[in-house]
């Protein structure tokens, strides 16, 4: 049975655990257990035991990942007026989608519950009143704040200290970029390095990822003993809220930047990339599918090899618009259910941090959930709830996953159309 368990996809292994979570949770309570033990401090235990794994992989994740983003942005030609039309492009169509999701994620409220924040129903701990009061009192020296932290005095310093992480973003892309600037063999023993520290970093994320059903239960099942069924409601609506903004991003902005920029027939181009956003959706990673979305783009869809061998690469590390649109609707919920109201400030510290942290998040299942934590410790909320939204991150990450990808394809039509190329599904 164990083995039959293991050898099905991650998102059915996760469903099975969910199931299993809400029975155990429901059984248990809070105060059945063997030898002295409770059910609810073992849940707790393994649930916190996850949560660490993750924000072990943080810093070295992050770091690897732009770095080598940065090492292919930096070559060539690719500096010049391709690189920079496609760098315009990803940054726009990511401000675009997180914009729908903050939008949306105003509208529904999916943290508050009939008036009420959502912290008791989901079993969140009491935020202090000092640090809400912080939170909710950000003003334009908060932002300010944001940008110098972005340079830190002590990298180091800054790598140990996750609520510092625009810091060791910023050095990475400035690593990055001038790692292409000295000669080799220097050079090519750093690339060698940093290309090798990202293999190892998404190897052991997808090796953590594999107890992701183990964590899902544990926190799933620590809620439900304490807080029964209700605690569905508001991630039921969360879930909800995210679909809609991915699918108006997916069906509406992207159409129209097809249709008004590329000058191209969307429905035609929706169909050519039906192969690689099915297999978006079914491995959750944009790395795995883009010899998938590198056949689309060019035999379907008619685009050079010239263009789509630049801007899909890097639009696989650094394009991430289904991501960076759930950072910002993930980060705004948990807020809403510790009960705080966030202003005009705090909500662009928290655009403007995904949209950052979205660049660096590497293209494998659930590496956003990493971000999520950055963006919680620096508007200064604590991580904790990031374990709830494990229930429902798996098939949103599926979603998100096609939305990334598809935002890709559509980078390379805009690009090559923008270059004067002439593709197959242009209007006559």
């Amino acid at each position: 049975m164990f083995k039959k368990f293991c050898s099905l996809q991650l998102h059915w292994q996760i469903l099975i655990a969910l199931a299993f979570a809400v029975v155990a949770g429901t059984l248990s309570g809070e105060d059945a257990g063997v030898f002295g033990i409770t059910f609810y401090q073992l849940y707790d235990f393994f649930g916190t035991l996850f949560l660490n794994a993750l924000k072990m992989l943080i810093v070295p994740l992050i770091a690897s990942s732009i770095i080598v983003g940065m090492m292919s942005i930096s070559s060539g030609e690719t500096l010049g007026r391709l690189g920079s039309k496609t760098l315009v492009y990803y940054a726009t169509t990511s401000l675009l989608a997180i914009l729908t999701g903050l939008v949306l994620v105003n509208i529904t409220t999916p943290g508050i519950i009939d008036g009420q924040a959502a912290k008791e129903i989901i079993g969140l701990t009491e935020v202090p009143q000092s640090i809400a009061d912080k939170v909710e009192g950000k003003g334009s020296g908060d932002i300010v704040a944001v940008f110098l932290r972005m340079v830190p005095v002590n990298i180091f310093d800054a790598a140990t200290n996750n609520g510092q992480m625009l810091g060791i973003i910023f050095f990475s892309l400035l690593f990055g970029y001038f790692l292409t600037r000295i000669n080799d063999p220097q050079a090519t023993v750093l690339k060698n390095f940093w290309q090798g520290m990202l293999d190892v970093m998404m190897e052991i994320t997808n090796w953590v990822m594999k107890f992701a059903p183990l964590g899902v239960f544990a926190l799933v099942a620590k809620v439900i003993a304490s807080s029964g069924l209700d605690a569905f409601k508001p991630l039921a609506i969360f879930f909800g809220t995210v679909l809609a903004a991915l699918a108006i991003h997916f069906l509406f902005t992207m159409y129209m930047i097809l249709k008004l920029i590329a000058k191209v027939d969307p429905k035609r181009h929706y169909k050519a990339m039906a192969p690689a956003l099915l297999t978006a959706f079914s491995t959750s990673s944009s790395s795995a599918t883009l010899p998938i979305t590198l056949d689309c783009v060019e035999q379907r869809a008619g685009v050079s090899n010239k263009v789509s061998s630049f801007t899909l690469p890097l639009g696989a590390t650094v394009n991430m618009d289904g991501t960076a649109l759930y950072e910002c609707v993930a980060a705004m919920f948990i807020a809403q259910a510790y009960g705080i109201e966030l202003g005009f400030t705090t909500q662009f510290m928290i655009v403007l941090v995904a949209l950052l942290t979205s660049i660096g998040v590497a293209g494998i299942p659930s590496a956003s959930l990493v971000a999520i934590s950055i963006i919680l410790a620096t508007i200064g909320l604590p991580m904790e709830a990031v374990g709830l939204i494990l229930v429902v991150d798996r098939v949103l990450d599926m979603c998100r996953t096609a939305v990334n990808v598809f935002s890709d394809s559509v980078a390379a039509v805009v690009i090559a159309r923008l270059e004067g190329e002439e593709t197959l599904l242009q209007y006559a």
